[in-house]
């Protein structure tokens, strides 16, 4: 589990200010605007990504102790993944960037690599208990920029292609120098006349008018799994709005409607279930199903339960998110009192009044027993 510690060359117990130290000595050297061997993109990706998690006192503790399977729904959403250039790229900038962005660093630098990324999309998804259970897959339809067919993205007109920006050469940047008593200084800003993107369309598309992108119905299919909550989400890497002339995507998020279900109580992986008997039931004991998200189960009340006794179902809750285990159902029993008897039933409870005798004087009350089922 230390692979993350390792790539940071940091122990288990370095502090956040030693992991963010260490981190910004490792980009500089590895940063792709800094150093061109080939495995340098790939260094530098990995050393963000273990720092993303061990910056994060959440994302730590679960990575200590599960690894990066227990990643899986920290911070809301779910499972791990590998970051790309794009997102360590911004990790980097908004932790280091500072006055000046990558210039103030080491002296040059490339437009933000999100100046021409697609919005991120943020869609509501309805679950039931059932599928809370068993996991499930959800095809959602959303309406977002899409990109443009006739153009294939470019936002220019059929025939024709962007051409390279007179201002800044098709870097997407101009650079200014200035001189002060403590040696040359360079400020690099993206290009005012292609904001940024190198490129200047004179023969717009006519469909989607140079933005190389149109407003489209999109449709994405949705891996939900088992042992989610209302507090989690998922994001979907590259499936929200397009950017423009060919920029990257934007995420689309998906948000989680769990409707509540009438039989359940729900306490975290755990379920509980109110089971109302008669006094007569509950004296005289009987077998009774009880409902759970995989179907009925048969229980046994013994003769003489009493009032608000606990029967533990387990595994029969819900699963754990990204573990194998499933919490319990938790039975309440509650005895039912009628509000009003019939003749015939007010004369059986007088007889049986006459032989029941003295109750108890003192039994454990509901939360010692609750307690003690609970094995505190």
């Amino acid at each position: 589990m230390s692979e993350f510690y390792v790539l940071l060359g940091v122990a288990r117990d370095a502090t956040e200010v030693d992991i963010k130290k260490a981190y910004r000595k490792l980009a500089m050297e590895f940063h792709p605007d800094r150093n061109a061997a080939p495995e340098a993109e790939a260094k530098f990706k990995e050393i963000t990504e273990a720092y993303e998690v061990l910056r994060d006192p959440q994302k730590r503790a679960m990575y200590d102790r599960y690894g990066k399977a227990g990643l899986a729904g920290a911070g809301g959403g779910f499972g791990f993944h590998h970051v790309d250039l794009s997102e360590a790229l911004n990790i980097f900038m908004r932790d280091f960037g500072g006055m000046g962005g990558l210039e103030s660093l080491f002296g040059g630098g490339r437009p933000r690599a999100d100046a021409r990324r697609g919005q991120d999309v943020r869609v509501t998804v309805k679950l039931s208990i059932a599928d809370v259970a068993t996991g499930v897959k959800k095809a959602v339809r959303f309406k977002a920029p899409d990109r443009c067919a006739t153009c294939e993205g470019s936002g220019a007109k059929p025939g024709t292609k962007p051409s390279t920006c007179s201002t800044c050469g098709g870097s997407g940047e101009v650079r200014r120098q200035a001189r002060s008593m403590f040696g040359q200084f360079v400020s690099v800003s993206a290009c005012p006349t292609c904001a940024g993107e190198g490129a200047v369309v004179l023969e717009p598309c006519e469909v989607c008018r140079g933005e190389g992108r149109v407003r489209a119905e999109k449709t994405v299919t949705v891996e939900i799994p088992a042992g989610v909550s209302a507090n989690n989400y998922l994001t979907l890497r590259g499936q929200g709005a397009a950017g423009p002339r060919n920029g990257p995507p934007g995420d689309l998020l998906v948000m989680l409607d769990i409707k509540d279900d009438d039989r359940f109580e729900r306490q975290g992986d755990d379920l509980v279930f109110d089971l109302p008997l008669s006094f007569s039931q509950v004296a005289l004991g009987l077998s009774v199903k009880v409902p759970t998200p995989y179907g009925d189960e048969q229980i046994t009340i013994a003769p003489g339960t009493q009032p608000e006794t606990i029967v533990r179902l387990r595994g029969r809750g819900l699963p754990v998110l990204g573990q194998s285990s499933k919490g319990d159902l938790i039975v309440r029993v509650h005895v039912w009192t009628p509000e009003r008897l019939t003749a015939e039933q007010e004369r059986l409870f007088q007889e049986l009044g006459k032989l029941e005798g003295e109750p108890p004087k003192r039994s454990p009350g509901f939360w010692s027993k609750l307690k003690e089922a609970l094995g505190a």
